[in-house]
């Protein structure tokens, strides 16, 4: 149900204006821009992502490796889904009201690229930081607290940096779903190709001899790959960005055609209603969502209950289960961690196929359904993951020897096929959101932070849970891929029966 224009102005702290008045202050009609634009404005979601598959692939590990136990290391990932609780709604916010000459998104983008940057420095020298400040020997509660701080700050900058542009694209495609989906699908094979990327230096392990400077008294040869490896995200992320705000032309807001809650007050006025209007625009529209709204969140949150513990724990269950090592003991869990971080490679190879398929495939079948059977498959995959830990376990050569090839292939087939529901998960919610609540009048950057609050409320539960609950079983990782394998049967067969399939229309051609 749309909300009513005069309840829409009053709720954002300002009287009802006319129509003629709401006429005039209407900016002007923008120009389609051409699909080459949109390609390099997403193409910063290549380095964005390049960092991320190192965080994924590398740092749950290194944590351990720190002294954190492994029933304790998912409580590190909890600064993410909290940071994006607030970050990315509130950044949303000001972006959509941000009137900076250099344009409503790209500032948040820099800026978020610029902490990213900070936060990998911080990371990769936690080690270095803790011998700086007296820790000696194997317990490095110096290093833990750097790693920790820095890791906070990655979080709050890369959901400082994906909210707005995601936003971005949705404002250059402006009500043109089908060229919004295209948007979509360009982020998310740049972030395929990010991963690939990301995902194959966290495999490599002499990054050190490429650059020897990297290990010190306090970092070691696995410590001196990490840092190497974030050397690299900076080179990166800075040439991504640069690309990508580059090919944005942005419009800057003034005062007289700014959506805003405050443009018809003075300056003495704003200021009092801002946190009024954010937190009203945020939770009090809730009421104006239709069902179909309501379905899209409730299988995004079932979606990251799913893909959250796979996400935290993929390199470790390939150390710990496939290959049967622990952390710091012996070559086993390292040997594992790499070939996870090659697994995940492929898993990006395969996303980046997906997303040039993905619009077919929703033009075809409806994005609904297309996202109910990735997320089914999904299910399908955790259940081989538990089937083929069981055999793992059940065979003579852990703890004294490497996994026969046929297990390590099955691991790898698992991680390359999960590709797909995870390029559907990038892209797919984003699009269906978008059009879903346009009628709404909420801006592109706060429609994101909705569905991030889907995303994070989750995470936040599996971050708290995962830890506790396969300690409770034992200590593995398979206690929460199954709570993930029925989350996501459940959220595929919720999309399959509840989202309307889109009707059917002729594919028109895109510029």
């Amino acid at each position: 149900m749309p909300i009513p224009e005069a309840d829409r102005q009053r709720a954002r702290g300002r009287p009802p204006t006319s129509s003629s008045t709401r006429t005039a202050a209407r900016p002007p009609v923008r120009a389609r821009v051409p699909l080459r634009q949109l390609l390099r404005v997403a193409s910063v979601a290549c380095g964005i992502q390049f960092g991320w598959a190192l965080q994924l692939s590398l740092l749950t590990p290194y944590v351990q490796e720190l002294g954190i136990p492994h029933k304790w290391a998912s409580i590190i990932w909890l600064c993410g889904p909290l940071s994006g609780l607030l970050v990315q709604p509130l950044v949303g916010h000001m972006s959509d009201r941000c009137t900076s000459r250099f344009g409503r998104r790209r500032p948040f983008i820099v800026a978020g690229a610029v902490s990213i940057i900070i936060a990998v420095l911080i990371i990769g020298h936690s080690a270095d930081i803790g011998w700086l400040f007296g820790d000696r020997g194997s317990s490095r509660p110096r290093a833990i607290v750097a790693f920790v701080f820095g890791f906070w700050i990655l979080d709050v900058a890369n959901n400082m940096t994906q909210g707005p542009c995601r936003a971005l694209l949705a404002d250059l495609t402006g009500k043109d779903h089908r060229r919004t989906r295209v948007a979509n699908a360009y982020f998310s094979l740049f972030m395929a190709i990010g991963n690939v990327l990301g995902f194959a230096t966290g495999a490599y392990s002499g990054w050190f001899k490429i650059l020897p400077f990297t290990m010190t008294s306090a970092c070691d040869v696995d410590c001196a790959n990490l840092k190497s490896a974030f050397f690299l995200d900076i080179i990166f992320i800075a040439i991504t960005t640069y690309l990508s705000v580059l090919a944005a032309k942005e419009v800057p807001l003034v005062s007289r055609d700014r959506y805003t809650p405050f443009h018809e007050e003075g300056p003495e006025q704003s200021g009092g209603h801002a946190e009024e209007a954010f937190l009203w625009e945020l939770f009090g529209t809730f009421r104006y969502f239709s069902g179909s709204v309501w379905i899209i969140l409730s299988v995004t949150a079932l979606n990251w209950i799913g893909w959250f513990p796979f996400l935290l724990f993929d390199t470790d269950w390939m150390g710990r289960e496939i290959y049967g090592g622990q952390p710091n003991e012996g070559e086993n869990y390292n040997a594992g961690v790499r070939m996870g971080a090659f697994g995940l490679m492929l898993n990006s190879v395969v996303l980046g196929i997906t997303s040039v398929l993905m619009e077919k495939l929703c033009s075809k079948w409806g994005a609904g359904f297309i996202w109910g059977v990735s997320k089914i498959l999904m299910a399908l995959c955790f259940l081989s993951m538990l089937i083929l830990s069981y055999v793992a376990n059940h065979m003579d050569y852990i703890g004294h020897d490497l996994p026969p090839v046929g297990i390590v292939i099955a691991a790898l087939v698992i991680f390359s096929i999960l590709g797909i529901p995870l390029a559907i998960t990038y892209s797919v919610p984003y699009a269906l959101i978008s059009a879903r609540i346009e009628s709404l009048g909420l801006g592109q950057g706060l429609s994101m932070g909705v569905l991030n609050l889907a995303i994070v409320i989750p995470q936040v539960l599996v971050s708290l849970g995962s830890g506790p609950w396969d300690q409770l079983f034992g200590g593995g990782n398979s206690p929460a891929f199954a709570v993930a394998g029925v989350a996501s049967l459940s959220g595929g067969l919720t999309a399959i029966l509840a989202i309307p399939r889109s009707s059917s229309q002729k594919p028109r051609a895109l510029p």
